[in-house]
C-alpha cells in the first residue's frame, strides 16, 4: 500500500508540474466561443469607429471570407484581402455602422453565428439592415467569415 501511495503521489506531482509548465508556456487551447465573441466585439468596434486593429489582430494569415454582393461578391483569401475589404466597408460608412441589437448568437465546435441589426449612413443615405455572420475559429484566431443579409438596406 505504501508503494502505491508513493507512486500515486509521484504521478500527481509529475502531472501537476507538466500541467503548470504547459499553462505557463502559453500553449493552452483557446476556448473557441471566447475567441469568436472577442472577434465579434472587434468587428462591431471596427464597424462603428473604423478602428479595426483589435479585429485584424484576431485574423489568421490564411483567413477566408465570403460576402454576398457588390465589389467583394464571393469568396476571398488572405488577411491582406480582409484588411482591404473591411477598410472599404469603413469608407462606405464614414460615420460608422452601429450594431443596434444582437438578436442571437449560436454555435458549437469551431463555428459561431451572430444575427444582428445595424444602421448608419451608406454614402449619405439612411441604411438599416439585418445581418447574420458566421465566424470559424482555428486555435486562437478567426480563420473564416461569411456574411448573409437580405433586407433592402433601408429596413431591418
Amino acid at each position: 500500500m505504501r508503494m502505491t501511495v508513493i507512486v500515486l503521489a509521484g504521478a500527481l506531482l509529475l502531472g501537476a508540474g507538466w500541467t503548470a509548465g504547459y499553462a505557463v508556456s502559453g500553449q493552452t487551447a483557446a476556448d473557441p466561443k471566447i475567441v469568436a465573441d472577442k472577434a465579434f466585439e472587434g468587428l462591431t468596434q471596427g464597424l462603428a469607429t473604423g478602428k479595426w486593429d483589435g479585429f485584424f489582430a484576431l485574423l489568421a494569415d490564411d483567413f477566408t471570407f465570403w460576402f454576398p454582393t457588390g465589389k467583394y461578391l464571393g469568396q476571398h483569401q488572405g488577411k491582406a484581402q480582409a484588411i482591404e475589404f473591411f477598410s472599404y466597408v469603413s469608407s462606405a460608412f464614414p460615420q460608422g455602422l452601429r450594431v443596434t441589437e444582437v438578436m442571437r448568437r449560436s454555435g458549437s465546435g469551431q463555428t459561431f453565428v451572430y444575427e444582428f441589426r445595424d444602421e448608419g449612413s451608406l454614402r449619405g443615405e439612411p441604411y438599416k439592415n439585418r445581418v447574420a455572420i458566421s465566424l470559424d475559429v482555428c486555435g486562437d484566431k478567426i480563420c473564416g467569415y461569411r456574411e448573409y443579409f437580405g433586407s433592402d438596406g433601408k429596413t431591418n
